[in-house]
């Protein structure tokens, strides 16, 4: 049978070394500074296009064109024109999809197997969001107040919204503030990553074909520090939604005090998977292996600190590294391979950087551990699944989010200081639980302060489940009608009747 090949990055029209503009109040323009970037395939290098740099001024107009626009046509729009103008433009989404999740792809790196296998969800997300839009409504309270007082509430869209997103899934980021602000009907001024800023700008094409008024959504691609900061501080901003770092969200909370913005904040995570000697391991070990090495374990729930039980540890953490070491790694439009490169070459520094603490530490490497560079690797950012045995606790590796494809393996005996142990972190995004006791899969889901448990499996996301985080990774819900929540305002009505 003859092998697939990759598809040539000249076939993709958003991929052609062109110069790309941003969108602002309809119009796609240049930034006022004139600067531009470059963003590159991180698998082989080459230049895929040249982006409008944004910076504060660029911020001020889109802000300005989005709050126009909340206070006008936009406001008209009754919750069954929002639907429909969501269903057209999920229609549009859904025949794009195949370039959408190439431009992922070629932008970020994550193969195409998973770009493209998100199609379901991220349909699902957009037609969710539509549903919720004629779903929103206020209550009818039964006050105690003596005479005829009659008391309701509204919800109301609480006006111009911040979104900024991360590299390490665009299309889906993008999807994940666009949804919620449109279905409540906010407007949006939507800072994409520089690492992978193609695909939000190509949806904002999408969206002004599907007939998104001017002003609603605003794509203003930029730097964090200049155009995300920007953002994040400005005074008639009404909210910032924003996935990152956990460093970037406590800077975000402190430029929001200006005017007390809304915020809320899905950050990172160091996720502890836990495997009990009465798990499947048939299901337990490609479930934990790609809980981490899936997108080259640049997700922020991977499950990177695996527990294993003591009497299976050996066994399990050798079957997860000849796992690992199965998984071909490449340039992600190769339909076969697995893994794609790290995002970029700052990120292949952090996560190499982190095999010499390991090392350092005294963990010691079963799979992986060194930079790839063989033959067409060579000129991309790659590394191997790794898989880290014999750590502890209290290891940097083991307590810091490294955002590669790096497990760390550590051993339990106790089950009743296992959940304080999985609790000894500073982030709680993610867990996840392998066993065939029910009884003990309701303990620990109980016990893990996480905002996700997954039990027998791993990373099941649905638009209709909240997802978010406990201590350091964040607060705030995405998806579920807790996410339609985060964008409304409650407006309490007291009417005397008599």
């Amino acid at each position: 049978m003859a092998q697939a090949q990759p598809i040539p990055i000249n076939r993709h029209p958003y991929a052609d070394g062109g110069k790309k503009k941003m969108l602002i109040d309809g119009q796609w323009i240049d930034a006022t500074s004139g600067k531009t970037f470059e963003t590159h395939n991180p698998a082989t290098g080459e230049l895929l296009a040249t982006v409008a740099e944004g910076d504060k001024p660029d911020i001020d107009k889109a802000v300005a064109a989005a709050r126009r626009a909340f206070e006008g046509p936009w406001s008209k729009f009754t919750p069954f024109e929002r639907q429909n103008l969501l269903l057209r433009f999920a229609d549009l989404v859904e025949r794009h999809f195949d370039e959408l999740s190439t431009l992922d792809t070629l932008d970020m790196g994550a193969p195409l197997s998973r770009t493209r296998g998100g199609r379901l969800r991220v349909l699902g997300m957009l037609r969710f969001y539509a549903g919720q839009a004629t779903s929103i409504h206020g209550e009818t309270i039964e006050n105690s107040l003596p005479g005829e007082i009659f008391s309701y509430t509204l919800k109301e869209p609480v006006g111009v919204v911040g979104a900024i997103i991360p590299w390490n899934s665009p299309l889906t980021a993008s999807i994940w503030k666009i949804g919620p602000a449109l279905a409540t009907g906010c407007t949006v001024v939507l800072k994409p990553a520089e690492e992978a800023p193609l695909t939000p700008l190509r949806l904002g094409e999408l969206a002004l074909e599907a007939g998104v008024p001017p002003g609603v959504i605003n794509v203003v691609p930029g730097y964090g520090e200049t155009a995300g900061a920007a953002l994040a501080a400005h005074p008639d901003v009404d909210k910032v939604a924003f996935t990152g770092s956990h460093l970037t969200g406590q800077a975000i909370v402190r430029a929001s005090a200006g005017n007390l913005k809304r915020v809320s904040l899905e950050l990172g995570g160091k996720s502890p998977d836990i495997v009990f000697a009465d798990a499947d391991i048939d299901a337990a070990v490609p479930g934990a292996a790609m809980a981490v090495f899936a997108n080259s374990g640049q997700i922020c729930s991977a499950g990177t600190r695996l527990f294993v039980e003591q009497r299976i540890y050996d066994e399990f953490v050798s079957k997860v590294a000849e796992f690992g070491k199965g998984l071909k790694v490449g340039n992600g439009l190769d339909p076969e391979v697995q893994i794609g490169p790290l995002v970029s070459q700052e990120q292949l520094t952090r996560v190499t950087s982190y095999f010499e603490v390991g090392q350092k530490e005294g963990a010691s490497a079963v799979v992986g551990g060194s930079r790839l560079t063989e033959g067409k690797l060579d000129k991309g950012y790659f590394v191997p699944p790794t898989v880290f045995a014999n750590v502890r606790d209290e290891m940097r590796i083991a307590q810091e989010e490294i955002f590669g494809p790096v497990i760390s393996a550590i051993s339990f005996d106790d089950p009743e200081e296992l959940a304080k142990r999985a609790n000894a972190t500073n982030f709680g995004l993610g867990s996840g639980v392998w066993t065939r006791d029910v009884s003990k899969a309701h303990k620990f889901a109980k016990a893990i302060r996480a905002g996700s448990v997954w039990v027998n499996c791993y990373q099941a996301m649905d638009p209709a489940v909240p997802f978010g985080g406990y201590k350091m990774s964040g607060y705030g819900r995405e998806s579920g009608i807790q996410h339609v929540e985060e964008y409304l305002n409650v407006k309490a009505v007291w009417i005397k009747t008599a």
